[in-house]
């Protein structure tokens, strides 16, 4: 195994590439970073296995779309525990959207993340979005 810090670099391009290509509505690259048997659960329901994280995403994006100005996904605050080929991962996002009135968060919420190293490369074994920060939460 690399030292701590390649590790936990490396874990931290995953977390900023799932952002890149959910912002570009690249579904499919999205889900890539899961693992065959991966889980994406969200407040909308949960996709499983690539395919399913897939097409959970574009039935996301699909869902109200044209009410949703672009947006980018902003992941702070990563706190990485390594077991080994293992991880729990914590942190926190934020979206930022256009608006009539300029920019302004979208939501915010916390990401909970186990991870695997496979073949070199660390996945995503299950990712929980928790949106504790959205219109209408209160």
């Amino acid at each position: 195994m690399a030292d701590e810090n390649t590790e936990k670099n490396a874990i931290r391009e995953v977390l900023g590439t799932y952002c890149f290509r959910l912002d570009a509505g690249d579904m499919d690259g999205m889900a890539a970073l899961f693992t065959p048997d991966g889980v994406w659960e969200t407040d909308f329901g949960k996709g499983s296995g690539r395919a399913g994280i897939a097409e959970h995403g574009r039935s996301l994006r699909a869902h109200g779309a044209e009410k949703r100005p672009r947006a980018v996904h902003l992941c702070t605050n990563i706190v990485i525990d390594l077991h080994g080929e293992t991880a729990d991962v914590l942190s926190n996002w934020t979206t930022v959207q256009n608006s009539d009135t300029g920019p302004k968060i979208g939501s915010a919420g916390g990401y909970i993340d186990k991870m695997v190293k496979q073949d070199g490369k660390w996945f995503f074994v299950h990712r929980k979005i928790d949106r504790f920060i959205a219109e209408g939460k209160f």
